[in-house]
């Protein structure tokens, strides 16, 4: 097994993050790599349910996505099981701290291979999802255009 780790200290609190994970419409916003917009067909936020979505590239290609979420702890856990290719976990977990909240970000892929393989694009890719998380969820960062781009898609 291969899992990338990452973390972030956002400046707001758990229940401000989660917040920004369990809405539909603010995920979107944020969720992938620096250029991407999302479209949602399903998304349902329960332990077992399904989110099936489709990331845009900067380039205008698309990439269908489906995953479960198979753990929910309101302000504390998500883990999402993605089970279209490439098949990976996807704990995010958050800590309260002096600051607002530690973020936990840890993809893990059974198929170390696979895993190897795309490193090159998991690794930055993960960071640019939690600098577009902490943008979506810290009061400060929000201002003008970049607002604008934040909520395209």
């Amino acid at each position: 097994m291969t899992t990338f780790t990452h973390g972030r200290q956002i400046n707001a609190s758990p229940g401000a993050v989660f917040a920004a994970i369990e809405d539909p419409q603010r995920l979107a916003r944020w969720w992938g790599p620096d250029g991407f917009t999302n479209s949602f067909s399903v998304f349902e936020f329960r332990v077992g349910g399904n989110w099936h979505f489709t990331m845009h590239g900067p380039d205008g290609t698309s990439y269908p996505n489906q995953s479960q979420f198979s753990e929910i702890v309101p302000n504390q856990r998500v883990v999402i099981r993605h089970v279209s290719q490439p098949s990976f976990s996807l704990s995010i977990d958050l800590h309260p701290s002096a600051g607002g909240t530690q973020v936990e970000w840890r993809q893990s892929f059974s198929d170390e291979k696979i895993a190897e393989a795309i490193r090159h694009i998991v690794v930055p890719a993960n960071e640019q999802n939690l600098a577009r998380l902490a943008n979506e969820v810290e009061p400060t960062a929000k201002t003008g255009d970049e607002t604008e781009r934040s909520c395209s898609g």
